[in-house]
Order: C-alpha cells, then sequence, then structure tokens
C-alpha cells in the first residue's frame, strides 16, 4: 500500500456512506406523506334504525260492498251534526237520560230519524202477522181471493203478465238483498276472526315501539362513549398525530435549506468521486512515466558509454541530443489535499441528519411532555360520559313502561276471551246463513211458482182443467206468502236492534272519526288527562300520520332543554385550561455549528488554491517529448560509423528510443488526454459546489432564523388546532345526539297506525259487515210486501178453479128492425 492510499481508502468509505444516507434522505422526502387533516370529522354514527312492524289489518273481508248504499241511507236517517254537549253530559251522567227532562228531550232530538225507522219497524212488526192472519181467516171464509172462482175477462192474460213480470221483478231483487246477506254475514265472521289477530298484531307494534323508543335512546348514549374513546385514543396518540403536524409546520419553512443541503452532499460527493478519479489516474500515469523514465535512463547510459568510446566518429555531436533524453517525473498536483480534506468535512457533517433527527424527535418530546396532562384529560372524559348518560336519563318516558304494562294485561284478557268471541262468532254466523237460507226459501218459493205456473198453463184452457204443474206453481208462490208471513216480523225485530247498534256506531264512532270531530272532541271535552306541553290527542295523531318523533309530537322542547343536558363545554373547557398551562418544550437547534460554518467558509478558498495550470504546463511538456527525433540524429551519426560495433551499439540505442516513443503514444499520453478531461471537470464541479455553498449559507441561515423566532408559536397554534379538533368531535356528537333525538328518536307512525288499524277492523270491517247485514235483511223484509200480494195475486191464475164462468166472444148479434111509425 502506497503512502496516499490510506487516506484515499478512508475517503472512499465516508463517500460511500454519505452516498448511502443520501440515497435514504431522498427516498423518506418521496415517501413521506403530508399528515392526516388536522382536524377530521370522527366515527361518524350510523343512521338510527327503525324496527320492523307487523301488519296488524290483514287480507280484505270484502265489508265495504255495500257500504257507501249504507252510509247514504244512514246519512238521511241521521243529518244531525256529531252530538258534543249531549255526549259530554251523558258521559259525566248518564242517568241524566232519564232523569233530566233536557238531556231526554236533546237524545230523542237527535234520534228522531232512528225513532222514525222504528216507529216504521215497529208497525211491521205488528201489522204483519196481524194481515196474515186477517188474510187467512178471509180466504177461509172464501173472501180475499179464496173462492175457487175466477172471473173470465178480455183482459185476464194482460192482467197475469203483469203481475207476473212484477213478481219476477221483486224475486230478483229479493234474491240480491239474499246474497248480500249471506256475503256480509261472511265478511262479518271473518272480520271478528281476523280482527281478534289484528288487534293482538296491533298491541305487539304498540310495544315494539314502546320497547324500541328506550333502546333508540340508549344507542345515542353509546354514541357518547364511541366519541369519548375517540378523543381518549387520540389524546394517547397525541405524540404521533400533535408531533407530525408540527413537523409538518417546520417542513414547509426548513424546505429550501434541506434541498440546499442535499443538493451540496451531492455536489461534495461528486466532487469527491471526481477526486478519487484524478488521484487513481495521477497514480497510473506516475506509474507508466516512472517506467518510461527508467527506461529512458538505461539508454541513455548506454549511449554515454558508446559515446565517451575513443572509436565513436563524431560521437560528441551527440551530447546536445543525449541531454534531451529525460522526463520529468514529477506529477503532482498542488493543494489537491487541501480540498479532499474539505469534501471529507461536508460529507461527515450529516447536515441533513441534524435537522432530520431534530425533527423526528418531535412527537416523543410531544408525549413526553403532555404524559400528566394527557392522564388528567382523560379522567375527565369519563366525567363527560357520565354527565351524557345521567343528562339523558331525564328523557326516559316512564309512561311508555306503564302504557306496555297495560297492553300486556289486555292482551292477557284478550287471551281468555278469545275462545268465547270465536264461539259467539260462529254461533253468530250459523244464526245468520239460517236467516238467509229462510229467506233463500221464499225465494225459491217465487222461482218455482215462477217457472211452474207459465210451464203448466195452456191459454183458454177450462180453469177447472188446469194442469197439475200449473197448479203446484200456484201453490208454490203462497207457500212463498206464507213463509213470508211466518217469520217476516221476527226478521224485521232482529233487523231493528241490529240497525240500533250498527247505525249508532257509524254515526257515533265511525263517521265522527273518519272526520276528525271524535278526537277533537276528545281534546276539548276533558274527559281524558291532559297533556302537558299543551299538547293534544288530535295533534298527536296527525304527527304520528306524520311519522313525526315524539319529541316534536309531545312538544318536549317546552319543559328539556336538550342542549343544556349535551353541553359539555364545562368539561372540554377545563381539558383546554390544562393545555394552555402546560408546556411543550421543543429545544432549540444550532443547524449549522460553528465549525461546519468555518468550514463551508473556507471550502470556495481551498477550491481556488488548487493549481491546475502547473499540472497542465507538466502534462504539455510530456507530451511534446519527442525520442523519435533525438532517434533520428543518432541515426545519422551511426551510418558514418567505421566500428561496425559501435555503429551497432548506436542503432541499438535508437531502436530503443523508437520504442519507448510508441509506449508513451499508446499508453502515456491517452493517460494525459484522461487527466486532462478531469481537470476540467473538476474545475467545472468546484466551481458549481462553491455556488452551492453560498446557497446552503443563505437559505440555513434563514431556516435558522425561522426557528427562533416561531418555533414556539407554532407549537402553540398547532396544539390549539389539535384540541379544537377533539372539542369538535364532541360538539359533532351533540349535534348529531340533538339532531337523533329530535328528529328520528321514537317516530310514532306506529301508534297512528296502530290507531288506523283498530279502526280499520272496528270501522271498516265489523260495522260495515254488520250494517250490511241489517241493511240487506231489512231491504229484504221490504220487498216481502209486494212479494205477498203479487204471490197471492198470481197464484189463482195458474191453480185449478172450483166453478168457471162462461165466456164466449163469438156472439152473433141479429139486427133488430127498427120501428116504423104508422100514418094515419
Amino acid at each position: 500500500m502506497g503512502p496516499g492510499e490510506g487516506p484515499r481508502r478512508a475517503v472512499e468509505r465516508g463517500a460511500w456512506r454519505a452516498a448511502v444516507v443520501l440515497l435514504l434522505l431522498k427516498s423518506a422526502a418521496a415517501q413521506t406523506p403530508a399528515p392526516s387533516a388536522p382536524c377530521g370529522n370522527g366515527t361518524a354514527p350510523q343512521t338510527l334504525g327503525q324496527p320492523g312492524y307487523l301488519d296488524s289489518v290483514g287480507a280484505d273481508p270484502g265489508a265495504g260492498f255495500m257500504a257507501p248504499l249504507v252510509q247514504s241511507f244512514l246519512g238521511t236517517v241521521q243529518p244531525s251534526p256529531f252530538p258534543r254537549d249531549l255526549i259530554l253530559s251523558l258521559t259525566k251522567d248518564f242517568n241524566k237520560l232519564v232523569s233530566d227532562p233536557e238531556t231526554r228531550t236533546a237524545a230523542l232530538r237527535y234520534e228522531t230519524g232512528f225513532l222514525v225507522c222504528v216507529a216504521i219497524g215497529i208497525l211491521y212488526i205488528v201489522l204483519m202477522p196481524l194481515v196474515g192472519i186477517f188474510l187467512v181467516c178471509c180466504r177461509c171464509c172464501g173472501n180475499c181471493g179464496g173462492e175457487m172462482y175466477q172471473k173470465q175477462t178480455s183482459s185476464i192474460n194482460c192482467w197475469r203478465r203483469s203481475l207476473y213480470w212484477s213478481l219476477f221483478v221483486t224475486t230478483v231483487v229479493l234474491f240480491a238483498g239474499n246474497i248480500c246477506m249471506f256475503k256480509s254475514n261472511e265478511a262479518f265472521k271473518v272480520s271478528v276472526d281476523q280482527g281478534q289477530g289484528g288487534i293482538i298484531t296491533t298491541i305487539d307494534n304498540i310495544q315494539t315501539f314502546i320497547t324500541d323508543v328506550p333502546q333508540q335512546l340508549t344507542y345515542v348514549v353509546n354514541a357518547s362513549y364511541k366519541t369519548v374513546n375517540e378523543v381518549t385514543e387520540n389524546l394517547g396518540d397525541i405524540g404521533s398525530q400533535l408531533g407530525s403536524r408540527i413537523q409538518w409546520s417546520f417542513r414547509g419553512p426548513l424546505k429550501p435549506a434541506l434541498d440546499s443541503v442535499v443538493l451540496l452532499e451531492q455536489d461534495a460527493l461528486k466532487t469527491d468521486n471526481l477526486l478519487n478519479k484524478l488521484n487513481g489516474t495521477v497514480d497510473q500515469l506516475q506509474g507508466s512515466i516512472d517506467i518510461i523514465q527508467a527506461n529512458v535512463k538505461a539508454v541513455r547510459a548506454k549511449l554515454t558509454q558508446t559515446i565517451r568510446n575513443p572509436n565513436c566518429s563524431r560521437c560528441s555531436q551527440l551530447e546536445p541530443e543525449l541531454q534531451k533524453l529525460t522526463v520529468d517525473t514529477t506529477l503532482v498536483i498542488p493543494n489537491l489535499s487541501g480540498i479532499q480534506t474539505a469534501v471529507v468535512e461536508v460529507i461527515n457533517a450529516k447536515l441533513q441528519s441534524v435537522a432530520d433527527d431534530y425533527l423526528d424527535s418531535i412527537p416523543q418530546r410531544v408525549t413526553n411532555d403532555t404524559r400528566a396532562v394527557i392522564l388528567t384529560a382523560k379522567e375527565q372524559l369519563r366525567g363527560i360520559e357520565a354527565a351524557i348518560a345521567q343528562g339523558l336519563e331525564g328523557l326516559q318516558l316512564s309512561g311508555l313502561e306503564d302504557l306496555g304494562t297495560s297492553l300486556e294485561q289486555v292482551k292477557l284478557e284478550m287471551d281468555q276471551v278469545s275462545g268465547d268471541i270465536q264461539k259467539g262468532n260462529h254461533i253468530k254466523w250459523g244464526v245468520g246463513v239460517v236467516i238467509s237460507v229462510l229467506v233463500l226459501l221464499v225465494v225459491l218459493c217465487n222461482t218455482l211458482g215462477l217457472l211452474l205456473g207459465p210451464a203448466g198453463l195452456r191459454p183458454g184452457a177450462d180453469p177447472r182443467e188446469r194442469s197439475c204443474t200449473a197448479a203446484s206453481g200456484g201453490s208454490f208462490l203462497l207457500m212463498g206468502a206464507g213463509f213470508s208471513f211466518l217469520y217476516s216480523w221476527l226478521f224485521m225485530l232482529l233487523v231493528l236492534l241490529l240497525f240500533l247498534l250498527g247505525g249508532n256506531l257509524y254515526t257515533l264512532v265511525c263517521k265522527p272519526w273518519n272526520n276528525g270531530e271524535l278526537l277533537e272532541f276528545i281534546d276539548a271535552s276533558g274527559l281524558v288527562p291532559s297533556l302537558p306541553n299543551n299538547v293534544t290527542f288530535g295533534g298527536i295523531y296527525s304527527d304520528c300520520r306524520k311519522d313525526m318523533p315524539i319529541w316534536s309530537s309531545l312538544n318536549l322542547s317546552q319543559n328539556i332543554n336538550l342542549e343544556e343536558m349535551l353541553n359539555v363545554s364545562k368539561y372540554t373547557a377545563e381539558i383546554l385550561e390544562q393545555f394552555e398551562n402546560s408546556q411543550i418544550a421543543l429545544s432549540s437547534i444550532t443547524l449549522l455549528s460553528p465549525e461546519v460554518r468555518k468550514q463551508l467558509g473556507d471550502f470556495p478558498d481551498k477550491l481556488k488554491q488548487i493549481d491546475f495550470d502547473s499540472t497542465r504546463e507538466k502534462l504539455t511538456n510530456i507530451t511534446e517529448l519527442n525520442l523519435n527525433t533525438s532517434a533520428d540524429s543518432i541515426d545519422v551519426i551511426a551510418e558514418n560509423q567505421p566500428n561496425p560495433e559501435i555503429k551497432a551499439q548506436l542503432k541499438e540505442a535508437t531502436t530503443d528510443l523508437r520504442a519507448i516513443q510508441r509506449d508513451m503514444e499508446t499508453v502515456v499520453f491517452p493517460q494525459i488526454e484522461n487527466l486532462k478531461l478531469l481537470i476540467n471537470e473538476l474545475e467545472v464541479q468546484a466551481v458549481k459546489t462553491n455556488g452551492t455553498v453560498a446557497t446552503v449559507s443563505s437559505e440555513v441561515g434563514k431556516a435558522q432564523d425561522f426557528l427562533n423566532t416561531n418555533t414556539t408559536q407554532i407549537v402553540k397554534a398547532e396544539s390549539r388546532a389539535f384540541l379544537n379538533c377533539q372539542m369538535t368531535l364532541f360538539d359533532a356528537y351533540e349535534a348529531w345526539a340533538i339532531s337523533t333525538i329530535t328528529e328520528q328518536v321514537g317516530r310514532c307512525g306506529p301508534l297512528s297506525g296502530a290507531l288506523d288499524a283498530a279502526v280499520v277492523i272496528v270501522c271498516s270491517n265489523v260495522v260495515e259487515s254488520l250494517n250490511a247485514f241489517w241493511f240487506s235483511l231489512g231491504w229484504c223484509m221490504i220487498f216481502f210486501i209486494p212479494s205477498i200480494i203479487l204471490s197471492v195475486k198470481l197464484s189463482k191464475y195458474y191453480r185449478k178453479m172450483k166453478r168457471a164462468d162462461e165466456f164466449n166472444k163469438n156472439i152473433v148479434m141479429n139486427q133488430i128492425p127498427r120501428a116504423t111509425m104508422l100514418q094515419y
């Protein structure tokens, strides 16, 4: 190892380390992302879910097919408005209906239409059996069509046809009413059967609502736990989050300085690389020159010996050429070691790592300086949890629990009477079927009479000789009339009872409910306890129809200050105050120490001290050396030598000189050119590095001034931004909680839906099917009257008569001669 090889190896190792550090810094600068936004939105709670509710109405039993007709009839019977004062008086004291004449008069006046219908029904009930008995007795006495004699007239066929078609139309109307009876009876049965399950489902829906409201409030409380936990985790990670923000705030102003330092290190490494190549090239060239010099010395020694030989003719002329045979073996670039030392010092200064180490230490310093205040803040966050939970406990509606208990009791009682209801419904259905069948029996008798009578009747036949078929038709008609007299008055009694029940249910319950008068009456009557906050049942129902939350439906904002309940500013203010009192101490940093500043200041001077011109001059001298010229001069002398031995020695010298010249041209001269290129490149790089050093000094000075002036302000500003971010999470939770409680918790659509379902079950299904049954039955009872009259009259045209009335329409009329006056 040569004397200069050790320092060069040290410089090379330093250059490699600096290059590796530079690559790592550049990779980190390219991959380091910007820190997250100073304040995110936090973990947003999910939208409050709503429970699922069951359909409590079920399939349409088909009870409304006669609703328009029945309601029109009841509207005619009862045109009076809803009797609010009367109902209010009777609900307070029902005995007034008997004891108070005014109340009784008002009730009778309201029920005038019903009383008229009842009077007509009673008249029907009384007269129908009396008329039947009278008709039977009268016919038994041979009167009232009981005499088996039919007077034959020219219009008998026209009367028969008129009676026939009139009875036919009446029977069709009766049959239509009878079909409505069957259908309404079946609809009533289905309505009652479905109504039990529908009411149970309605109660279940209400209980689901009652159960879900506390769960929704619990969800809101649990969301506060998530917010507190998120803030707690952020405070626990304050070193990473706040420290990264402080780092980022520093990196922007420090970037020009850091970039200039990176550029300086790149220039220093490039300069060091050029210096290493220059040293290597100089060493290589020096070795080649040493070899050339040794060879030239050997040839010169031989020539000297030959020239000084007395036998050498005219050899004294070669003395000048002999003096030219020399090569300057000293090839040293002045002051090159100084610049090498300066480059190594720049690389070893590691200016980039000094700044990076300072920035990288910020998160840990933040963690260490805030450890005590973080522990206190976490305890206060637990207090925020307790405060929010305690505040929302005031929203727990105890009345809902009482309502749920009452509904459960109702379900138990309904389960107990469910069997009796089904049994009674089945009996009622059976009675309805029997009544419908009895009415159908009259329709069937009329139908058979209308079919058999004309089928067996022969036009122009003697009434005493009518066929059995026609007689059977007449008998069926009389049977239909008899059945009608037999049980129509009983059916009319049933019609009156059902009419009074179903009609008053519709006019006093269903109709006022549909037009809103019933809710207005409930709110204005004072029959139910008044609700707080000036809330009315009608308002609650209207809001629930819109699926509004219970907050607005019950107007809870009048007695509950939700914003104050969820206000945690007291705790957050304490946390902010504690952080204000704490200090995050970032020690000052000196980016360029005085020693490094001196090194950077000496760097341009050391570059100027390198004497590249003298080196170029030496290299030029070497390239100007031409041994072939000396060899030619020696050849001239050698040709004139008489002594062969001397001549041979001179020829050998010229051959050696020409060989050395060839070696110089092929080996030394290319190395010299390479060395010149390196010197030129090093000169350019030196000028560039000199400018970079000036930039580094300027930018690092600015960065140092920024750190000295703004470090404290940046730390405080970023700390305040970080804390405000955490407090913003509570503000976001408060806004979400208020919005959720006031807009989503307890959407009471299921309550109005349950009430609507109960109304549909009671009014639209049960009451309408009940009203349809008594209306269709009354319809049939009314048309029994023309059916009886027409059946009795038409039957005589088909039955066999005992006596006949001869009627000849072909009577020959003889002309009677006119009387003449005799003349006297």
